[in-house]
């Protein structure tokens, strides 16, 4: 079916729960499906034999530990059993609507890029996939949630195999810019760009940033994240899932997408641009994006 390729933070404590959810559903959606998980961090070869998936410790990180596309992306299409690959934050659950995306996608083009918005949930515990339901409980509890993050927030891209091979900058994963360049790339290769967000509830299990020395601050506006940014070329290669080409609706038919959801996009961009200039201020006065994103969301953003 499809290679899924991951990193994972350490296999600990809540972290370590939703990253198991997350690796186990998608060995469920397919007997054919290979799943490689990268890097040696805490936990990850003892999850990867539990879960019999393949562990590759072996990959490029920058001086502050961080994995950097190129070297994973490099890999990952070197090693893959199959020509569609999908790279998914290890934080996702996916069910069989995923499959069903991708299925259709494969009967329609020869390659593409899929690419769709999660969905906030706040899960806590183990996902019991004995349960012959869990699928529809987890997507049915991420939809009550009623919290579909915007198009900025990329966690999977669905992609034929070539995509991206050279040229890649070693951008930080998980750090600023390194999703949107992705969404550039793909869509400056011409090959259709289709946002899946109304059929695949991407369901995301909410987390803090411990993970991080310098917490949030750290993932978006430390110097690692800056260069990131200036690494992904600056807001000339910044693309969000707005600029898709193609999207499914919501009976599950592919269209093109419709011209004002781009000039919505411009308008989203300008406001981003907004946020990275006042950072600082707003950083003073304790409006951080969570925060920014509940005043958007009463302004109709």
């Amino acid at each position: 079916m499809l290679t899924f390729f991951t990193t994972a933070k350490p296999f600990r404590g809540h972290i370590n729960i939703i990253q198991r959810n997350a690796l186990k559903s998608w060995t469920l959606l397919d007997p054919d499906v290979q799943v490689i998980l990268f890097g040696d961090d805490e936990g990850a070869a003892e999850v990867a034999r539990e879960l019999d998936i393949r562990h590759e410790p072996d990959v490029g990180r920058n001086e502050f530990g961080a994995i950097l596309l190129d070297s994973m992306f490099g890999k990952a299409q070197a090693m893959a059993r199959h020509d569609i690959l999908c790279y998914v934050n290890c934080d996702i659950i996916f069910t069989g609507d995923f499959r069903t995306a991708i299925e259709r996608l494969r009967a329609k083009y020869r390659r593409f890029l899929m690419v769709g918005r999660r969905w906030d949930t706040p899960v806590k515990e183990p996902v019991d996939f004995s349960d012959s339901v869990w699928d529809r409980n987890i997507r049915s509890f991420a939809l009550s949630t009623n919290n579909q993050r915007d198009e900025w927030w990329i966690d999977y891209f669905a992609f034929s195999r070539g995509l991206y091979v050279g040229d890649v900058p070693p951008l930080a994963i998980g750090r600023r810019a390194w999703d949107n360049w992705l969404m550039w790339r793909g869509l400056n290769s011409k090959q259709p760009v289709v946002d899946a967000s109304r059929v695949v509830v991407a369901v995301h299990q909410n987390h803090d940033y411990s993970h991080h020395p310098q917490g949030e601050q750290g993932v978006w506006q430390s110097e690692e994240a800056k260069r990131n940014f200036q690494l992904a070329g600056g807001w000339n290669h910044i693309r969000t899932i707005s600029d898709a080409t193609r999207e499914f609706t919501s009976v599950g038919r592919i269209r093109r997408t419709r011209r004002q959801e781009n000039f919505k996009n411009l308008a989203s961009r300008a406001w981003y641009s907004l946020l990275n200039l006042t950072y600082e201020m707003r950083h003073v006065v304790g409006l951080n994006r969570e925060g920014i994103a509940q005043l958007r969301a009463k302004l109709g953003k």
